[in-house]
Parts: structure tokens; C-alpha cells; sequence
């Protein structure tokens, strides 16, 4: 799985090439239209009456720029970001920590907070509805309660597993915003802006034929971006063309509609092994050797969006649109 090169989990060169690339303001980040509207005017609101923003949730798929979007609000709201994930804060205390570090407004982004142990997750209620900390310190007799009073900030947290969140966590974000895959036309935007940063020139044919094959994820255009810019300064192209573009994402084995071999080799154990499904998801993570987790978060979601599979009450179900597109007749189903 980690050798995907339409892999959505971030490695560190990705993350050093976000970095990179990382929009500072709303106006300068590509794509998420609806949401960008409504943050802007929940940070207009909280700037007029000079309060925290309401805490955030940002979910959805891997690579949708969920961080990057948490750095841009810290930025329009003018304080400094807190950055760290739900498996680093593994007790009360590192949770303390952070939260007494922070000057009023500044944001503290949770990463992957689905996955915060309960017991820091309870600390955390009291914290972001009411601004304090109540914590037991000491040992044996010396045990006592100790109240923390907070200053004012606001909590963001990204997640690809909002069904995991307890409701009571999930209760306390006033802003809940869902990101979704990309539209074509802004992926095409963030490739050729992304190969100035890289130092090479693309064609717009061929930044469009990248945004057809992205999966709707900017870290995959970013990903393929540099796979195909190595092929055009192989061949000395001066500008990265449509033919080289094809020809390098034909060798890399990513299709027209984005799917890589691993999707095909899934969709066709469907097809051979269970005639198409209908295939509990147990049962499949099992058939292509992944956990559960891993084939709902990374490989189910841009089969679904592109109806390739369907989910049934049964399990899941290759679609008719996947066996033309696999050149199989449905006959053979």
C-alpha cells in the first residue's frame, strides 16, 4: 500500500512539498468553494466581535488539504497555530501541556482526533466548552484536584473518521465542514501552480490530463506531478507535454479514471471471486491483505465517488460502469 504512487497517506516528501506549496490566506487556496465561503465569514464574525473562533472539524478523505486549511484559518485570524495528532497525546498531561501554552485565540489543530484516547478526550470536554481543565495530580495521600483556567482559543480537528468521533466530542465543534474530493478545473490550477514551485513548465493539455487521473486529491496531483516531470527531463522537454504525460502515467500504471493496479486487482477479485458482489467488507479487506480501517478510509471512498462499487445492506457491489470500464461484459457477471 505505501508504494502507491495514488497512495492519499502522506510521507514525509509529501509533507515537505505541502509545506512548500501551503497556501497563507483563504484567497490563495484552490478549490473547496463552499467551504472557503463559510469559514470566511465565521472568521469575519469572530474578528468583528474580537472572540475565538467556534472550534472547528474539518473531515473527509486523505490529501484533501485538511492541515493546510488549519494553518490558513490560524493565518486569517492573525494568531499562532499549535500544531500535533490524536495518537501523540497519549496522556492528560501531554494534553495540559499544549493547552497551557496557548496565548488567547491562538489554535491548537488535532490531527487524526478520532484517534485520542478516551481518557484525554474527557479532559478535553470542559476545555474547549468552558475554557478550564480539572485534572487530579499527586500519588496516595498526596492526591489533590487542581482547576486550570484556560484562555479563550479555538480547537481544530481534521479527521477521515468522523463516524469514530463520540457524540459528545463531536457535539462541541460549532463548525463542522466536510471536505470533498476536487473538481478537475481546480486540480488542473493547483498543478500548474505547483510546477513553478517545482521549477518546470507543464502544458495545459498535460496539467489537465494529470487533474483527470488525481483521484480528486491534490496530494496526488502534486505526487504524479513529479513522477511525470522526472519522465519530461529525461527526454530534455523543455515543457512537460501531453504525450510524455501519458506515456509516464501509462508506465506508472494509473489509468484514465484515476484507478491504480491495486483498485483494478480489487475490482476484479469482485468480479472473479464473488461474481461482483455483493462482498462484506470484512471479507474483502481479508482478500487484498489490508485491515478494515485501511480499505474504507483509502480504498472505498473514490471507488464509491466514482460508482465503481456501491455499498448494499449485503456488503459492497461492483457496478456496471466498473465492468465497462474494465472492458468486461455484465454478461459474465
Amino acid at each position: 500500500m505505501s508504494d502507491r504512487v495514488i497512495n492519499q497517506e502522506a510521507s514525509q516528501d509529501d509533507k515537505n512539498i505541502e509545506l512548500s506549496l501551503r497556501p497563507q490566506y483563504l484567497n490563495q487556496y484552490i478549490g473547496q468553494h463552499k467551504v472557503k465561503d463559510e469559514l470566511s465569514i465565521y472568521i469575519q464574525a469572530a474578528k468583528k466581535r474580537q472572540e475565538s473562533l467556534d472550534h472547528v472539524l474539518l473531515y473527509g478523505p486523505p490529501g484533501l488539504g485538511k492541515t493546510t486549511l488549519a494553518f490558513v484559518i490560524a493565518n486569517e485570524l492573525d494568531v499562532k497555530l499549535r500544531s500535533t495528532t490524536g495518537p501523540a497525546i497519549e496522556k492528560a498531561g501531554d494534553l495540559v501541556a499544549l493547552l497551557t501554552e496557548l496565548n488567547p485565540g491562538d489554535v491548537l489543530f488535532i490531527d487524526e482526533i478520532h484517534r485520542l484516547p478516551k481518557t484525554v478526550e474527557e479532559v478535553l470536554y470542559s476545555a474547549m466548552e468552558d475554557f478550564y481543565i480539572d485534572i487530579i495530580i499527586g500519588q496516595g495521600e498526596g492526591t489533590h484536584p487542581v482547576h486550570i483556567p484556560l484562555p479563550p482559543f479555538t480547537l481544530i480537528g481534521a479527521t477521515t473518521r468522523a463516524g469514530q468521533l463520540s457524540a459528545p466530542l463531536r457535539d462541541r465543534f460549532g463548525i463542522i465542514e466536510h471536505m470533498n474530493y476536487y473538481e478537475e478545473e481546480d486540480l488542473q490550477h493547483i498543478i500548474e501552480r505547483s510546477s513553478l514551485v517545482f521549477n518546470s513548465k507543464i502544458s495545459e493539455e498535460a496539467a489537465h490530463e494529470l487533474s483527470k487521473r488525481s483521484r480528486g486529491t491534490p496530494r496526488i496531483s502534486n505526487r504524479l506531478l513529479k513522477r511525470v516531470r522526472d519522465f519530461a527531463e529525461v527526454k530534455e522537454e523543455v515543457q512537460i507535454s501531453l504525450t510524455t504525460t501519458q506515456q509516464a502515467l501509462q508506465q506508472l500504471e494509473v489509468d484514465e479514471a484515476g484507478l491504480d493496479q491495486v483498485d483494478r486487482k480489487l475490482l476484479m477479485m469482485m468480479i472473479e471471486t464473488y461474481q461482483g458482489g455483493p462482498v462484506g467488507i470484512k471479507t474483502l479487506a481479508a482478500n487484498i491483505g489490508e485491515d478494515q480501517e485501511t480499505v474504507e478510509t483509502i480504498y472505498e471512498p473514490y471507488l464509491l465517488q466514482k460508482e465503481f462499487i456501491k455499498r448494499t445492506p449485503r456488503g459492497r457491489s461492483v457496478t456496471a460502469k466498473a465492468y465497462t470500464h474494465l472492458g468486461i461484459k455484465l454478461t459474465e457477471r
